[in-house]
């Protein structure tokens, strides 16, 4: 499968950017996972960022009537773009990334044994496993301030900081059952049921649309 055309830029760069005389690097923790970003000289009062964030976390969240056990992971690379207005550390930054943050959710039965879906309930003995994804737009924008310049004259080690938000876009959500021993026709309306609790989900992931941003780590000028 080819790789994305974000990520082919990035790796490009990266190998521009152990050539080039001014380089610096970051590691972060934070809201996007753990990081690291190849910092370069662009033309004065800009500099590029490129990197990547990744980290999978468990967690547990539920819509009106249904509990769901939730892996999200957490993965995108940065091309990024940032200017100091003024002296000092201070930055805005913009850009684009590439996004490949993803949820797996799997409906927890309720402790009867049974599921609610769009008001009707089914046997859990019966139904199956009822599994789903969301994820997002692959390419999506970047905005934020942030503070820190790695690549700052007289530089060794420093501090960087960013708040921002990844505009995610709307999101994409499926929800599916898997051995459904019922009868056919309770497997039938077990299916249009699911539809409609997918749409429940897909409001509930809505939250995610806006991602806030938080990464606060180091920085190193070589």
């Amino acid at each position: 499968m080819k790789k994305p055309l974000l990520v082919l830029a990035i790796l490009g760069t990266f190998n521009t950017a152990v050539q080039a005389k001014d380089i610096g690097a970051t590691a972060e923790i934070g809201t996007t996972g753990v990081g690291a970003h190849i910092v370069v000289p662009v033309q004065n009062q800009f500099n590029a960022r490129f990197g990547f964030n990744a980290l999978n976390y468990n967690n547990s969240a539920d819509t009106n009537s249904v509990h769901y056990d939730v892996s999200l992971r957490l993965q995108t690379f940065d091309a990024l773009l940032d200017y100091y207005p003024a002296a000092g550390s201070f930055r805005v930054t913009g850009g684009l990334v590439y996004n490949n943050n993803k949820l797996d959710v799997t409906a927890k039965p309720a402790v009867a044994g049974t599921y609610t879906f769009n008001g009707v309930t089914y046997s859990s003995a019966t139904a199956g496993d009822v599994k789903g994804d969301i994820d997002f737009n692959k390419v999506a924008p970047y905005l934020g301030i942030g503070w820190g310049n790695a690549i700052a004259k007289d530089k060794g080690w420093g501090f960087t900081a960013d708040v921002g938000v990844l505009f995610q876009g709307s999101p994409n959500t499926s929800l599916t059952n898997s051995g459904c021993t019922a009868s056919a026709g309770v497997c039938a309306s077990l299916a249009s049921d699911l539809a409609a609790e997918n749409a429940s989900l897909r409001d509930k992931a809505n939250d995610f649309k806006y991602l806030p941003v938080v990464r606060v780590g180091v920085s190193y000028r070589f």
